[in-house]
């Protein structure tokens, strides 16, 4: 399959720093009818960013039971659906299974176990960049922040006291929901970035769809 190959840049500091969305731009529906309006505002786009969070498990055969937290991107807006609350189940049914809209994010297997084992939902019509991306000379997946760098020329910083926090809190933390918020638009602005190359490989790279779209 074709892959696209991308410099790796190794002085990651140097870099202006990719800001991505702010607080006022991260909503996190608390209601049904807040669930339906976030779907459908999330349905008019032909891309988003896509991720999910869990739990961190930090004892030797502890199982997670995540995901806690599914997050969506437009460029406009991100979207933090908590798992569990009343609407949520329904929202992330539609923007998963909708094969009109192509979710785009990295690494993306370990996020469609969970979504499976625990809510029984695929995701259909969706492209990883781990997969697609490649340092040019070298083998193995590229991450978010190699790709934001290569791609974008900036510099993603990555919190690790943030990335291993409780994702299962009622109430998200200001740095929980910048965090979350912009691993899925950092997703998204890579893919648009990419431009032709990303044309190039969709085709062969994305996730075939069964049935009518919807």
């Amino acid at each position: 399959m074709p892959l696209i190959r991308i410099p790796q840049v190794v002085e990651l500091d140097v870099l202006p720093r990719f800001d991505g969305l702010q607080l006022d731009q991260i909503v996190t529906p608390e209601t049904p009818e807040a669930f339906s309006q976030a779907r459908d505002e999330l349905l008019r786009w032909p891309q988003v960013g896509f991720d999910t969070e869990s739990k961190p498990t930090f004892k030797v055969g502890e199982l997670s039971t995540g995901p806690h937290l599914i997050q969506f991107a437009s460029l406009e807006k991100a979207y933090l659906f908590k798992v569990g609350a009343d609407g949520c189940s329904e929202a992330v049914s539609a923007v998963l299974q909708s094969g009109r809209v192509l979710k785009v994010g990295f690494g993306l297997s370990s996020d469609r176990s969970r979504l499976r084992n625990r809510l029984g939902l695929e995701i259909r019509h969706f492209i990883d960049l781990g997969t697609t991306l490649r340092y040019q000379g070298k083998k193995g997946q590229v991450g978010l922040r190699g790709a934001v760098a290569a791609v974008l020329g900036m510099r993603v910083s990555k919190s690790r006291s943030v990335s291993t926090s409780n994702w299962s809190n009622r109430s998200l933390s200001d740095a929980q929901r910048l965090y979350a918020a912009n691993d899925a638009y950092a997703a998204l602005r890579v893919f648009l970035a990419l431009g032709e190359n990303a044309e190039r490989v969709l085709q062969d790279r994305i996730v075939p769809t069964k049935g009518h779209d919807s």
